[in-house]
Protein backbone atom coordinates (compact mmCIF):
# COMPACT_ATOMS: atom_id res chain seq x y z
CA UNK A 1 0.00 0.00 0.00
CA UNK A 2 1.08 3.54 -0.74
CA UNK A 3 -0.45 7.01 -0.60
CA UNK A 4 -0.69 9.01 -3.82
CA UNK A 5 -1.48 12.72 -3.64
CA UNK A 6 -2.98 14.67 -6.53
CA UNK A 7 -1.12 17.72 -5.26
CA UNK A 8 -2.29 20.39 -7.70
CA UNK A 9 -4.27 22.68 -5.43
CA UNK A 10 -4.25 20.20 -2.55
CA UNK A 11 -4.24 21.86 0.89
CA UNK A 12 -3.40 18.69 2.85
CA UNK A 13 -0.04 17.69 1.37
CA UNK A 14 1.88 18.46 4.57
CA UNK A 15 -0.61 16.60 6.79
CA UNK A 16 -0.53 13.57 4.50
CA UNK A 17 3.27 13.50 4.29
CA UNK A 18 3.55 13.75 8.10
CA UNK A 19 1.15 10.84 8.61
CA UNK A 20 2.82 8.74 5.91
CA UNK A 21 6.21 9.22 7.58
CA UNK A 22 4.81 8.38 11.02
CA UNK A 23 3.32 5.14 9.66
CA UNK A 24 6.30 4.31 7.42
CA UNK A 25 4.14 4.26 4.29
CA UNK A 26 5.40 5.19 0.84
CA UNK A 27 3.99 8.52 -0.28
CA UNK A 28 4.06 9.90 -3.81
CA UNK A 29 3.24 13.52 -4.60
CA UNK A 30 2.14 14.09 -8.19
CA UNK A 31 1.92 17.65 -9.52
CA UNK A 32 2.37 19.75 -12.62
CA UNK A 33 5.15 22.22 -13.36
CA UNK A 34 3.28 25.15 -11.77
CA UNK A 35 3.76 23.58 -8.31
CA UNK A 36 6.98 22.81 -6.48
CA UNK A 37 7.13 20.27 -3.66
CA UNK A 38 10.37 19.36 -1.94
CA UNK A 39 9.55 17.04 0.93
CA UNK A 40 12.06 14.71 2.52
CA UNK A 41 11.43 10.96 2.47
CA UNK A 42 8.69 11.14 -0.17
CA UNK A 43 8.75 10.90 -3.93
CA UNK A 44 7.66 13.91 -5.96
CA UNK A 45 6.78 13.43 -9.62
CA UNK A 46 6.28 16.50 -11.78
CA UNK A 47 4.44 16.46 -15.11
CA UNK A 48 3.68 18.93 -17.87
CA UNK A 49 0.70 21.25 -17.54
CA UNK A 50 -1.18 19.32 -20.22
CA UNK A 51 -4.85 18.65 -19.64
CA UNK A 52 -5.18 15.91 -17.02
CA UNK A 53 -1.51 14.87 -17.33
CA UNK A 54 -1.18 14.48 -13.55
CA UNK A 55 -4.46 12.58 -13.35
CA UNK A 56 -3.44 10.03 -15.98
CA UNK A 57 0.01 9.63 -14.43
CA UNK A 58 -1.60 8.90 -11.07
CA UNK A 59 -4.10 6.42 -12.50
CA UNK A 60 -1.25 4.58 -14.24
CA UNK A 61 0.55 4.17 -10.88
CA UNK A 62 -2.31 3.37 -8.52
CA UNK A 63 -2.90 -0.21 -7.38
CA UNK A 64 -5.70 -1.88 -5.45
CA UNK A 65 -5.73 -0.82 -1.78
CA UNK A 66 -3.57 2.26 -2.36
CA UNK A 67 -4.92 5.46 -0.83
CA UNK A 68 -5.44 8.40 -3.17
CA UNK A 69 -5.96 12.00 -2.04
CA UNK A 70 -7.79 14.14 -4.64
CA UNK A 71 -10.59 16.63 -5.00
CA UNK A 72 -11.15 15.66 -8.65
CA UNK A 73 -14.28 13.52 -9.04
CA UNK A 74 -13.20 12.17 -12.42
CA UNK A 75 -9.85 11.04 -11.06
CA UNK A 76 -11.61 9.57 -8.03
CA UNK A 77 -13.87 7.51 -10.30
CA UNK A 78 -10.91 6.15 -12.27
CA UNK A 79 -9.07 5.21 -9.05
CA UNK A 80 -12.17 3.53 -7.62
CA UNK A 81 -12.34 1.39 -10.76
CA UNK A 82 -8.86 0.14 -9.83
CA UNK A 83 -10.04 -0.71 -6.28
CA UNK A 84 -8.12 2.10 -4.61
CA UNK A 85 -9.38 3.93 -1.54
CA UNK A 86 -10.01 7.57 -2.43
CA UNK A 87 -10.61 10.54 -0.13
CA UNK A 88 -10.83 14.26 -0.62
CA UNK A 89 -9.11 17.07 1.28
CA UNK A 90 -12.00 17.28 3.77
CA UNK A 91 -11.88 13.59 4.65
CA UNK A 92 -14.86 12.49 2.57
CA UNK A 93 -14.36 9.02 1.15
CA UNK A 94 -15.41 8.54 -2.46
CA UNK A 95 -17.30 5.28 -2.91
CA UNK A 96 -19.27 3.43 -5.53
CA UNK A 97 -22.35 4.69 -3.67
CA UNK A 98 -21.60 8.42 -4.01
CA UNK A 99 -19.37 8.89 -7.05
CA UNK A 100 -22.16 8.96 -9.66
CA UNK A 101 -24.01 11.74 -7.82
CA UNK A 102 -20.78 13.72 -7.45
CA UNK A 103 -19.98 13.36 -11.15
CA UNK A 104 -23.52 14.48 -12.04
CA UNK A 105 -23.18 17.53 -9.78
CA UNK A 106 -19.87 18.40 -11.46
CA UNK A 107 -21.46 18.06 -14.91
CA UNK A 108 -24.43 20.21 -13.89
CA UNK A 109 -22.14 22.92 -12.47
CA UNK A 110 -20.13 22.94 -15.70
CA UNK A 111 -23.33 23.38 -17.74
CA UNK A 112 -24.38 26.31 -15.54
CA UNK A 113 -20.99 27.99 -15.94
CA UNK A 114 -20.98 27.36 -19.71
CA UNK A 115 -24.35 29.08 -19.95
CA UNK A 116 -22.94 32.16 -18.19
CA UNK A 117 -24.17 31.29 -14.73
CA UNK A 118 -22.15 31.86 -11.60
CA UNK A 119 -21.62 29.53 -8.68
CA UNK A 120 -20.17 30.26 -5.26
CA UNK A 121 -16.53 29.34 -4.84
CA UNK A 122 -15.13 27.35 -1.94
CA UNK A 123 -15.11 28.79 1.56
CA UNK A 124 -11.85 29.60 3.33
CA UNK A 125 -10.29 26.41 4.65
CA UNK A 126 -10.76 25.76 8.36
CA UNK A 127 -8.86 23.86 11.03
CA UNK A 128 -11.91 21.60 11.40
CA UNK A 129 -11.54 20.50 7.76
CA UNK A 130 -7.89 19.61 8.37
CA UNK A 131 -8.84 17.62 11.49
CA UNK A 132 -11.60 15.77 9.62
CA UNK A 133 -9.14 14.86 6.85
CA UNK A 134 -6.52 13.71 9.34
CA UNK A 135 -9.05 11.59 11.25
CA UNK A 136 -10.24 9.88 8.06
CA UNK A 137 -6.72 9.15 6.84
CA UNK A 138 -5.67 7.77 10.22
CA UNK A 139 -8.80 5.60 10.34
CA UNK A 140 -8.09 4.20 6.88
CA UNK A 141 -4.53 3.36 7.90
CA UNK A 142 -5.68 1.71 11.11
CA UNK A 143 -8.09 -0.63 9.31
CA UNK A 144 -5.48 -1.79 6.80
Amino acid sequence: MKILIDADGCPVVDITVKIAKEHNIDCIILCDTSHVFEKSMVTTLTFSKGADSVDFALVNRVLADDIVITQDYGLAAMCLSKNAVVINQDGMEYTEDNIDALLLARHTAKKIRSAGGRLKGPHKRTAAQNKAFEATLLHLLDIR
